[in-house]
């Protein structure tokens, strides 16, 4: 009868660890193949993605290249399963000058583009984009400047839409020289235009193989720099407006 027990009790533990197995090994294709989530660490982004947004980024949205994998292997060159990302899209991608870095931005300029900013203007193939008044923005973290900012809404030629925040009159981003954007490379842009690392500057041209996949949906967001760790402050900081909404 004990040993019954015991083998019994032995067949249990055995199912419970297989089930355990069985459920991270489904985690590691999901966040591997699938969709993968990422923290949101600074205001480049700003309106539409704010410091302590926690994001899902479809992998599968471009194909996959090495950067798509656990420690980036050098299994294949290039992308296998490719589509071509469209102008507007919020993307993820590895920081060219150091691939082990994710950077998030706004993809404006496809191969064979000639991109520009003037007097805080977007240009893509000499034509301004639409810019028009859209309220005003304050952050609610590390980011907040002690004053409402101006939003603008920008419209590109294929109909996205979206808001971008212009937080200072003629800054170093604000007129830029004229960028041809090579073949196999994209041109990306904060929407926080004046606070934003992006291809005017030091990250240049994306290279397609850098792109990790197309940021999708907000699952959870804190405000006032709280730490996802401090649950005891969530009821308060809990940005409840943002939560499962779409990244556009």
């Amino acid at each position: 009868m004990a040993d019954n027990i015991e083998k019994k009790q032995s067949d249990g533990l055995w199912e419970n660890v297989k089930v355990i197995i069985q459920a991270l090994l489904l985690a590691v294709v999901i966040r591997t193949v699938f969709f993968q989530p990422f923290t949101i660490p600074s205001g480049s982004m700003m309106p539409t993605l704010l410091v302590g947004d926690y994001i899902f980024v479809n992998k599968f949205a471009y194909g996959y290249s090495k950067y798509s994998l656990p420690f980036s292997p050098d299994l294949f060159s290039g992308r296998i399963f490719a589509s071509e990302p469209k102008r507007g899209d919020v993307v993820v991608f590895r920081f060219p000058p150091n691939p082990d870095i994710d950077y998030i931005k706004r993809l404006v300029g496809l191969p064979g583009d000639r991109v520009q900013v003037r007097d805080s203007i977007l240009y893509i193939n000499d034509k301004a984009v639409q810019r028009v008044p859209d309220g005003m923005f304050r952050a609610d973290d590390q980011y907040d400047t002690g004053a409402d900012v101006p939003v603008y809404r920008e419209t590109l030629d294929n109909g996205v839409n979206f808001d971008t925040l212009d937080i200072e009159q003629n800054s170093r981003g604000d007129n830029t020289r004229e960028f041809i954007v090579p073949e196999g490379h994209y041109f990306m842009m904060g929407d926080n235009r004046d606070n934003s690392a992006d291809s005017r500057f030091d990250v240049g041209f994306v290279p397609a193989q850098n792109l990790v996949g197309r940021a999708s949906m907000i699952f959870f967001s804190l405000g006032h720099d709280t730490s996802f760790a401090q649950i005891w402050k969530w009821p308060a900081n809990l940005r409840y407006d943002r939560l499962f909404k779409s990244v556009e």
